[in-house]
């Protein structure tokens, strides 16, 4: 499957990069690099590829999405605070008819009031959240299920 698939594309939105360091009370001690090697260990147990990128820039995110069409078989997306407003990302995610996972490291539905609704969550198969970085874990074995036809 790892030679026939395209990679999974794992986005993670603005002050995901501060990791480890940002409240960890709430986001635990991982850092983005730790993430990074639980996907990539994750897809490879399930013979997958993956590709990792991290940004502060919604339009950036926004590009990388529209070429995932193309190039990528699924995402897996963790978009920190654009989660909850921005139209512009859930537009592009629907556009690329690509399997969406939403991933959440807290449980957005303790948190502020604010955070309750994900207009991402419109156009993902599925949505993880409150399992802390394991969560990127369940997406990636989430996505190989799709990809592979299951789920």
């Amino acid at each position: 499957m790892a030679g026939t698939a395209k990679p999974v594309l794992v986005l993670n939105g603005p002050n995901l990069n501060m990791l480890g360091v940002r409240e960890p009370e709430k986001y635990g001690k991982a850092t983005l690099q730790d993430v990074e090697a639980l996907c990539i260990r994750t897809a490879e147990a399930s013979g997958l590829t993956v590709e990792c990128r991290q940004s502060n820039d919604e339009g950036e995110l926004i590009s990388w999405i529209q070429a995932a069409r193309a190039t990528h078989s699924a995402i897996i997306i963790n978009a920190g605070g654009y989660s909850h407003t921005s139209v512009a990302m859930l537009d592009a995610l629907t556009l690329t008819q690509l399997p969406i996972i939403e991933v959440h490291i807290t449980n957005i539905h303790a948190r502020e009031e604010f955070r309750h609704k994900s207009l991402l969550s419109g156009a993902a198969k599925a949505v993880i959240c409150g399992c802390g970085v394991d969560g990127y874990a369940y997406a990636m074995q989430t996505a190989a299920k799709l990809i592979k036809g299951g789920a």
